[in-house]
């Protein structure tokens, strides 16, 4: 026998708690299906490396024309973006900080200044603070020198010079440098409907 008057404290139908009871999983249970989980992940990695949906494009059109696994090309590629190298350097406590600190004209490359986060770096790259950083002692006590003395380790790609805050890429990034949970291949079958 079914109930389906309203119940008069909450005014709700009892049906559905009886078909939650009756071992039927309702419609929030249901489990999410082969492409939901390919944009769960595409989404995942966007919101980690800061990324919007046209970049995010770009960046995988650029790995799939590279020689290699196109996942793990699209990796190194968002690795390789300077907001992620000054995160990983520990010379920013997040990626969202480190991109505000390069708009504002504290980072250079090479001895120039760089106002892109999305500036590739490459092998042999110098990154460092810009001079009229280096006066701002509060900046550097507070932001800089705050996350450099956290004990996080810095990629093996990468070398930290900690008393002078810069530091250099010493080879490509490579996927066994990237230690977040990515299932980089669902991404890349998305891309390939």
């Amino acid at each position: 026998m079914v109930i389906t008057a309203k119940s008069k404290k909450t005014g709700t139908d009892q049906k559905g708690s009886q078909a939650q009871a009756s071992g039927k999983p309702s419609r929030r249970m249901q489990k999410l299906s082969e492409y939901g989980k390919q944009l769960l992940e595409k989404q995942k990695v966007k919101e980690m490396y800061g990324v919007r949906e046209r970049q995010f494009k770009k960046f995988f059109e650029i790995a799939t024309r590279s020689e290699g696994a196109p996942g793990e090309n699209l990796l190194s590629l968002l690795e390789r973006r300077l907001d992620n190298v000054l995160y990983r350097l520990k010379l920013a406590m997040t990626r969202a900080q480190a991109r505000q600190i390069i708009v504002h004209g504290h980072v250079k490359v090479n001895n120039r200044k760089v106002y892109s986060p999305s500036f590739s770096v490459k092998e042999r790259d110098e990154i460092s603070l810009a001079d009229n950083v280096q006066g701002k002692e509060k900046f550097l006590e507070q932001v800089i020198d705050k996350r450099l003395n956290i004990g996080v380790r810095v990629p093996e790609w990468l070398e930290l010079v900690k008393k002078d805050r810069k530091g250099s890429v010493l080879r490509m990034p490579v996927r066994s440098d990237v230690q977040a949970p990515i299932e980089e291949h669902l991404i890349v079958e998305l891309y390939s409907k």
